[in-house]
């Protein structure tokens, strides 16, 4: 077995939005078609020696082509100097069972989620011009350089508005990434909206959306947890996974929303785009996508 861990610092420049997001969007139609062995990701609430609650512990293994992989993440929201996510994926052959490599997943983790969200604006809403993010926050940098890649209009002046409730964070988001921080309501009203808040209860009003707006929500994972009112959740709603969204969604669940399609059973073409009106994307993560940023970063010249 090769001795082999790659950090984040040594993935950084391996992984690229240009390769990834065709990489992830492969991904989902091989989950969706049934080429991909992944059961719900496993949950462990920690506490501290009290019994109060100080974050959580889950794993998530899948089996998809050559490979296999599990992923490790904990988040910690009470972290300041570390990260509040911080994971490890083992990436395995699934020929032998061999151990190829163990990697930092913290940054995969990252870039494959704001990829899935391109895949799923990519597709749902591909002639939008204006672009709205909720949050200020890692996924939402992440998020601004993820679709700029799937749509060049984004990086357009004024084309993407940024809101968060700390706007201090959200200012300087702006000024960095070269976009405008507004008002909540007004970067809703753009024809894409992302939310990646820390959101636990209702931050997106459905009042605030145009009629024909695309809706991916990112944030709130959790059966009890919200981002989106009931009035968003009106819309047609498009999973990632639909065993996921209906059991650690809480937009979902608490909504009574129930799900039109997996978006990759939209891409393969075996279920026609919803009629026009509003759409809700809900991600909420998979461990295939986790797996095929792995390879994305072992199948790269130089790794091994």
């Amino acid at each position: 077995m090769p001795d082999m861990y790659l950090s984040e610092g040594q993935i950084r420049p391996l992984l690229s939005y240009e390769s990834l997001i065709p990489a992830i969007r492969q991904a989902l139609i091989d989950y969706s078609t049934g080429k991909v062995e992944q059961p719900l990701r496993q949950i462990l609430r920690v506490k501290d020696a009290t019994g109060a609650p100080i974050g959580w512990f889950a794993t998530m293994p899948v089996v998809g082509g050559e490979f296999m992989a599990v992923k490790t993440v904990t988040f910690y929201p009470g972290n300041t100097i570390l990260p509040t996510h911080l994971a490890t994926i083992e990436l395995l052959d699934r020929a032998t069972g061999e151990p190829l490599a163990v990697m930092d997943g913290r940054l995969i983790t990252e870039m494959r989620t704001a990829a899935v969200s391109a895949v799923a604006v990519e597709a749902l809403a591909p002639g939008a011009k204006t672009l709205g993010i909720l949050g200020s926050g890692v996924q939402a940098r992440s998020h601004i350089e993820a679709l700029r890649v799937a749509n060049s209009a984004f990086c357009e002046p004024g084309a993407v508005k940024v809101w968060s409730r700390n706007s201090t964070k959200s200012a300087q988001l702006a000024s960095e990434t070269g976009t405008i921080a507004v008002a909540i309501e007004e970067a809703a009203g753009c024809e894409v909206v992302v939310t990646v808040t820390s959101a636990t209860t209702p931050v997106l009003l459905g009042r605030w959306l145009k009629p024909d707006s695309l809706v991916v929500a990112v944030g709130a994972v959790g059966p009890q947890l919200r981002e989106l009112d009931d009035d968003v959740m009106q819309g047609t709603l498009i999973a990632e996974s639909r065993q996921g969204a209906e059991n650690e969604s809480g937009d979902v669940i608490l909504s009574g929303a129930r799900v039109y399609a997996e978006l990759g059973e939209i891409l393969a073409g075996t279920t026609p785009l919803p009629p026009p009106g509003r759409l809700v994307f809900k991600s909420l993560g998979m461990a295939i996508e986790d797996l095929t940023g792995a390879v994305e970063v072992w199948r790269k010249p130089g790794t091994r």
